[in-house]
């Protein structure tokens, strides 16, 4: 494993007491801030619209910059959707079809592609991948990968500090899973929550830096991700507030049945009550995780950067919260598909409107391509992304026309997927048995009535499935037989261009 130059952040003093350069005398080139959570839906910003979710910071990205309302992430699900982040690349191409272990090492990565050429790239908080303190090309990385510990030696950057502030206490007091439907008030001082610990660190980050190359700063939050956890005053912040009923579909009656006894179930009707509760403890850690955005905004703001530095917020993926009696993500439907994206980008590296509202479908393979064109890099060939820097300065022609999305097996079955939406349509395809669906998301953004049954809609089902069959072109069997589409029971986990899909 190469080794990673770590700096605790507790030793950081401030850029102006080090006589740190400004951000024209390091570069012309802009920093670049990666702001990230991990399973925001993509209704749930005050931008696109939701009833009880105040997010001013982030909307204040969108404002300034532009909001990708049809952005996808194409293999829902923490892993693939970091592979995706890191090479620009589709699932079958970075190889990951579901929920399986990052490569080690890809030809092109995009924080070694920054740092080679010039960039310090720092990462700060989730970054989930295997060993765990993997750099993949960040020179320094402070992590809180929660309680997931992957070998016997692993301690997060999070966990030691936290123990070194209150070493008789448990990080984990709150009593809620990883992947638990049930929500709480922080057992804990505010201040030890990851959340703080995070936005605490990229700030300290900012008011210390003084290296004269521009920054490439990933600053990866672990929530609204379960323990639905935030501190009492934002559960109380939404204790009247009008939070939305679960959907239900159609369709989805067969899911009303509990799966598990367990508070980790993937699916079952739970009742009008504990969806409400569950959604005030997943609104109240979005809120909080956006004032802390505020913070590192504003401490951008003070060391002069805030109009050198290219923004680009955006989520692994959304999270069910009890929509078609579903729960956690890996799904094909735009609650846990879905998710936000805003790029806020510095004057003079794109001449474009501000407070655009994007129609085109965006996908997280396109964050490399926009990191590398607004650092004057020139993107391999093996990318499939391109910069979201393009539609917005009118320079988006041939933007694809659809996104494929996809999840190999996962808690079932049952749950095993390939999907194709232009954020108008969205066509999915079990594997398991070659049930089709089709949602019209211009009438029905909720996905409630399954058309794939409605001979008024039998052309456009047969134009999505032609789709499919194209797409899946490149891949052959298992996935067609015959130029058809085929059920896979079985499930394929990593694609032959994964980097260790033979020793996986």
């Amino acid at each position: 494993m190469r080794p990673v130059n770590r700096r605790s952040f507790l030793h950081l003093g401030s850029a102006a007491a080090l006589g740190g350069p400004s951000a024209a005398a390091r570069s012309a080139r802009p920093n670049i801030l990666f702001l990230m959570t991990d399973q925001q839906r993509g209704d749930c910003l005050g931008a696109d619209g939701h009833s009880a979710v105040r997010t001013p910071n982030l909307d204040r990205i969108a404002n300034e910059g532009a909001r990708f309302r049809h952005a996808y992430s194409s293999t829902p699900s923490c892993t693939p959707a970091r592979a995706c982040l890191l090479t620009g690349q589709s699932p079958w191409h970075h190889g990951m079809l579901g929920y399986g272990r990052v490569a080690e090492e890809y030809p092109h990565e995009m924080p070694r592609m920054l740092r080679e050429a010039g960039y310090f790239a720092c990462a700060i908080g989730k970054n989930h991948f295997h060993p765990q303190r993997n750099p993949h090309g960040y020179e320094q990385v402070i992590l809180d990968e929660s309680g997931r510990v992957l070998s016997p030696n692993f301690r997060s950057d999070y966990r030691a500090w936290f123990w070194s502030q209150a070493p008789n206490l448990d990080p984990d007091a709150t009593g809620i899973g990883w992947n638990d439907c049930t929500a709480g008030e922080y057992a804990l001082p505010e201040r030890l929550h990851p959340t703080v610990w995070t936005g605490d660190t990229a700030v300290r980050f900012l008011e210390s830096y003084a290296r004269k190359e521009p920054f490439f700063l990933k600053v990866s939050f672990a929530r609204p991700h379960s323990p639905y956890d935030p501190p009492a005053r934002y559960m109380r912040e939404f204790r009247d507030a009008e939070i939305p009923d679960a959907s239900a579909g159609d369709w989805a009656e067969d899911y009303r049945t509990r799966s598990s006894q367990l508070a980790s179930l993937w699916h079952g009707d739970l009742g009008a009550r504990q969806v409400r509760h569950s959604r005030q403890g997943y609104y109240g850690s979005i809120r909080f995780i956006d004032d802390q955005i505020g913070r590192i905004l504003e401490a951008l703001h003070r060391r002069g950067d805030y109009e050198s530095t290219l923004i680009l917020f955006a989520s692994d993926h959304g999270d069910m919260l009890g929509d078609h009696y579903h729960w956690r993500k890996c799904y094909a439907y735009e609650a846990s598909a879905r998710i936000p994206m805003l790029l806020r980008w510095p004057e003079g590296l794109a001449s474009a409107e501000r407070g655009q509202v994007r129609d085109e479908v965006a996908e997280l393979r396109d964050v490399m391509p926009t990191f590398l064109g607004a650092a004057g890099i020139a993107a391999p060939e093996s990318l499939d992304g391109r910069s979201l820097l393009e539609p917005v300065a009118g320079k988006g022609s041939g933007w694809r026309a659809f996104v494929d999305l996809e999840h190999n097996v996962c808690y079932s079955p049952k749950n095993h997927w390939n999907a194709l939406t232009d954020g108008k349509w969205k066509y999915i395809y079990h594997a398991l048995d070659g049930v089709e669906q089709l949602f019209d998301l211009r009438s029905d953004p909720g996905e409630r009535r399954d058309l794939a049954g409605d001979p008024s809609n039998s052309a456009e089902l047969r134009l999505w499935r032609s789709l499919m069959v194209s797409h899946f072109e490149e891949r052959g069997a298992p996935f067609l037989k015959g130029g058809k589409l085929s059920p896979r029971p079985e499930g394929t986990l990593y694609s032959p261009r994964h980097p260790q899909a033979s020793e996986a």
